[in-house]
């Protein structure tokens, strides 16, 4: 039986939330690229390399229902409506106050409680390299406004790319901004290495300073002379936990305002793997990006019968800096999501692996 076989048995045993098993799918291009997806949380299950003639993992997971359900760390799962953290759950539109619920030190974190990721969305089309899930969310959900239509589309490339796009409409103005929660460890998922010793670079001269629970503090922070700059390539262990910052949030986990040349296909970020073996190159639409560097996944279930170490995995979350809705201020696109609009943007994470054709 192989890895794929394995894990859609393994994650179908147990029924989800709703009483119903999860559905899997899995994508696989001519060079042996492998891709799993889950309809709980419209989910990046899996994402396996064929790296020297072996296969190698590089998306953390889990592999039963029960550890999904029990994991508190957003795994390859798509967060909504709002990723990342909105202060105190509150914000204004059009003069408008509305109070959401709060799941973090007070403030909202990636949607909230019963957020995008816990939820069972639909399939509603699936082709040899593509699969797209959708939901809707009704008005008032997490305190949120608006009934909300969401659509993720999933794609594998022959050029080994997984493509996200997003799609949102809405019937109130609201806001909106959505993200997948993928962690990766291009060592591979499943051994014993951490990711501080990847080589990451960012297209950024800007990051956010945050207070101690991931609250921004203001302004914008250049990232030139500090730990945050990845102008060049740099291995995460380098500086890490170099200045207040950091020794606040455990690491970095912090978001980056991308050079604007990101939105039209230039790369916004590439981490690269130790043995060299792997390079993963982030292309997105989106304004900022956040780097996390799995500070405090220390207990999160693996696919071993385990459990994650901190620093197992880094995610490369793209989407509007934190607490958008309160920053109008903020040079990007408005977060704010109106009725005769609709929400639109791609992010790809391209993988780059000794034996590809490319290569």
């Amino acid at each position: 039986m192989t890895q794929e076989q394995n894990l859609h048995q393994s994650m179908t045993q147990t029924a989800a939330y709703d009483g119903q098993p999860a559905q899997l799918i899995t994508l696989s291009n001519a060079h042996g690229m492998e891709v799993t997806f889950m309809d709980i949380g419209a989910t990046w299950l899996s994402c396996i390399l064929p790296v020297k003639g072996n296969k190698r993992e590089v998306l953390l997971g889990v592999d039963s229902m029960e550890n999904f359900e029990k994991q508190a760390s957003y795994l390859g799962a798509t967060v909504g409506r709002y990723a990342n953290r909105i202060a105190n759950g509150r914000f204004k539109i059009d003069g408008m106050g509305y109070k959401l619920d709060g799941n973090q030190s007070g403030n909202t974190l990636h949607g909230g409680s019963d957020g995008f990721d816990k939820r069972r969305w639909q399939l509603t089309e699936h082709t040899p390299l593509s699969v797209v899930y959708s939901l809707v969310s009704a008005d008032g959900d997490q305190g949120f406004p608006g009934q909300l239509t969401v659509s993720v589309r999933y794609e594998l490339t022959e050029d080994n790319r997984v493509s996200i796009e997003y799609f949102a409409t809405t019937d109130k103005a609201t806001v909106v901004n959505l993200t997948n929660h993928a962690y990766f460890n291009l060592l591979g998922a499943n051994s014993d290495h951490d990711c501080l010793s990847h080589i990451v670079s960012i297209n950024a001269s800007q990051y956010l300073p945050t207070n101690a629970v991931g609250i921004p503090l203001g302004n914008l922070k250049a990232v030139k002379s500090t730990s945050f700059d990845f102008s060049q390539p740099m291995m995460i262990s380098e500086r890490l936990l170099g200045d207040e910052q950091q020794k606040a949030a455990k690491g970095y986990d912090h978001s980056f305002l991308l050079a604007d040349g990101c939105k039209r296909d230039k790369c916004a970020a590439t981490v690269t793997s130790p043995d060299a073996l792997v390079t993963l190159k982030v292309f997105s639409t989106k304004p900022a990006m956040q780097l996390y560097t799995g500070n405090w996944l220390g207990g999160t279930p693996n696919r071993n019968g385990g459990s994650y170490e901190d620093y197992a995995g880094i995610a490369l979350e793209t989407q509007f800096l934190p607490d958008s809705p309160n920053h109008p201020e903020w040079k990007q696109d408005s977060c704010i999501l109106r009725p005769e609009q609709e929400y639109h943007y791609r992010t790809c994470y391209q993988f780059e692996f000794s034996g590809d054709y490319s290569n």
